[in-house]
């Protein structure tokens, strides 16, 4: 099964950098993925970090403004980083859509 493209977007001098990647890390070994992604800095209109997925954010957003991003866990609370369960979400519907489409 095609692995989906994955991209952290980030600023340099972001403090939640290592925590995105290792959340996108733990996410991949749980689904059995090789541990690998692309990098881009700085984010330009992405906040910072952001997760892509096959080009799209992993929480479905658009891209906004140039700054940190706040992301919310599953109880509503305010986090730098994405939930793991949004990840694996976002990365088993892109392989889902590349299966149907080859």
């Amino acid at each position: 099964m095609p692995e989906p493209a994955i991209t952290l977007v980030f600023d340099t001098d972001c403090p939640h950098v290592d925590a995105a990647r290792a959340s996108l890390a733990r996410v991949l070994t749980d689904l059995g993925l090789p541990r690998r992604w692309d990098e881009r800095a700085p984010a330009g209109a992405y906040g910072s970090p952001t997760l892509l997925v096959d080009g799209r954010d992993v929480t479905g957003d658009a891209p906004g403004a140039a700054c940190c991003r706040v992301y919310r866990d599953a109880d509503g609370r305010a986090s730098p980083v994405p939930d793991d369960a949004v990840i694996a979400a976002a990365i088993r519907g892109a392989m889902r859509v590349v299966t149907r489409g080859s």
